[in-house]
């Protein structure tokens, strides 16, 4: 079979659900657009042209083909509280059909005021654009479930946060970007056919086995594909920073990298974000976040279930108590991989706790430990630790156990320290730092004399204990 000539040819089958769910809204043009980044492979997955388009299409200036621009509606419990919200500063420009029929949105973030700015400028900064990239792309190379970035294109325009600070827009991609928040706001709306119909789009789209009408299966299905998610990111030691509602897709990709970081030393309270000050979205509170939204987006379809309300409610408690074995289970497996477990025993939960715990107070860098256990077990140097002889006992052998360490266990991540110094980079006109990050981090697995700088934990003075929201 011929394979179709790469092409921008979009389409809008979200446009197409009833109005109250989005605003027609055609992208601010900005002053003088250039290209800072374009996603080669990533166009290629797409059926794109690898070589990148007019910038005008990347920065709001023009309409690729197909294009019918909306700002979506969505609402979210942030911090727990209700707001009403919505893309303030994104438009969805419409969906690109890959050669293998998956079809993703295409969007722009940092496009200009739309109905539900609130106030705000519609537009965004160099660095918080440019740590999306970097981190998204990181994320995906490392197999988590994520929105992606095709392109950052520097504006021209300078926009005023706590300082003035150079623009930019982010061009990008997600299976969908339909929210908890999204759901939230049809119900919101007293409009049962709306938030029926929103709910067959998802359910068509992301989970298309499931037979119309199904939709405690597909409440099911949500809550299985946010389990795995957030066991992923414990077991890359990822904190979100802001697990609101509206930050949580319906189709499981990581969405929303506002002020977000990784782990160097092990804790479970550990908290990044300027605004969290109460630790509500600390490391490893993640989980128990995860279902509370969960619990949020079943309330939404409550009304579908087709039951008496009582009955609805006690189904959609047994579909939210399965969150937490799918989490433990795929968490687990991870666990038991960068260890270097094969197979399963009574006993990995207990000997992982015990790792954890000594981790967590012996200050190692929780990234660069799995991999120093590789080479403990080629060295034949054992680690000081109170659970060394019971995990040797336990591994089949050790020369397997030390490879398969290495195909779990990532030597390269998005340390907090070298993502800002990129962006600080950026903000002064120098794109090196931010090109030689990517370079590394596109390769997560391999220890290379090329990487090995952005293997190094940040020394005290280089630690970012605290990141913002950019927005």
């Amino acid at each position: 079979m011929t394979r179709p000539e790469p092409r921008w040819a979009l389409e809008n089958s979200y446009a197409a659900l009833p109005e109250l769910l989005f605003e027609r809204r055609v992208p601010a043009p900005v002053a003088a657009p250039s290209l800072l980044l374009w996603n080669a492979p990533l166009a290629a997955r797409l059926g794109l042209p690898t070589a990148p388009p007019p910038v005008e299409w990347l920065s709001g200036n023009a309409l690729p083909t197909g294009a019918d621009p909306i700002a979506q509606a969505y609402a979210g419990h942030q911090f727990g509280s209700p707001n009403m919200l919505g893309d303030g500063r994104a438009v969805l420009l419409g969906e690109q059909v890959a050669p293998d029929g998956a079809r993703f949105d295409i969007g722009l973030k940092g496009s200009g005021r739309t109905r539900y700015s609130r106030g705000g400028d519609g537009r965004a900064a160099l660095g918080p654009m440019l740590r999306e990239y970097i981190i998204s792309e990181a994320m995906a190379a490392l197999g988590v479930p994520t929105t992606r970035s095709l392109a950052v294109v520097a504006s021209g325009e300078p926009v005023l946060r706590d300082f003035i600070l150079p623009g930019a827009v982010l061009v990008r991609v997600a299976a969908s970007h339909i929210r908890v928040g999204t759901f939230q706001f049809a119900a919101a709306q007293d409009d049962p056919a709306a938030l029926k119909a929103l709910a067959d789009h998802a359910m068509a789209r992301h989970w298309p086995a499931l037979p119309p009408g199904d939709y405690p299966g597909f409440l099911a299905s949500v809550v299985g594909a946010q389990a795995r998610l957030v066991a992923d990111w414990l077991l890359i030691g990822f904190v979100h920073g802001v697990m609101n509602t509206d930050n949580m897709t319906i189709s499981g990709e990581t969405i929303d990298y506002g002020p977000c970081a990784f782990l160097e030393s092990y804790g479970r309270e550990t908290v990044f974000s300027s605004i969290d000050h109460g630790g509500r979205y600390a490391y490893g509170n993640q989980p128990r976040i995860a279902l509370w939204n969960l619990s949020r987006f079943a309330e939404t379809l409550l009304p579908l279930f087709g039951l008496e309300p009582e009955a609805a409610v006690a189904q959609a408690q047994g579909l939210l108590a399965g969150f937490q074995p799918v989490f433990e289970a795929h968490w687990l497996g991870g666990m038991r991989a960068k260890l270097g477990l094969a197979g399963e025993a009574p006993g990995d939960e207990a000997l992982v706790a015990a790792v954890l715990d000594w981790l967590e107070t012996d200050g190692r860098d929780f990234t660069n430990f799995f991999r120093s256990l590789a080479d403990a077990l080629e060295s034949g140097i054992a680690i000081d630790a109170p659970w060394w002889a019971e995990w040797l006992a336990r591994l089949a052998d050790p020369v397997s156990a030390a490879a398969a360490i290495r195909r779990a266990a990532p030597a390269v991540i998005p340390r907090n320290h070298m993502v800002e110094g990129a962006l600080q980079a950026a903000e002064a006109g120098e794109m090196g730092p931010a090109k030689a990050l990517l370079e590394a981090l596109s390769d997560p697995w391999s220890e290379t004399a090329a990487n090995a700088p952005f293997r190094q934990p940040a020394t005290a003075e280089q630690a970012v204990r605290q990141t913002f929201c950019g927005t």
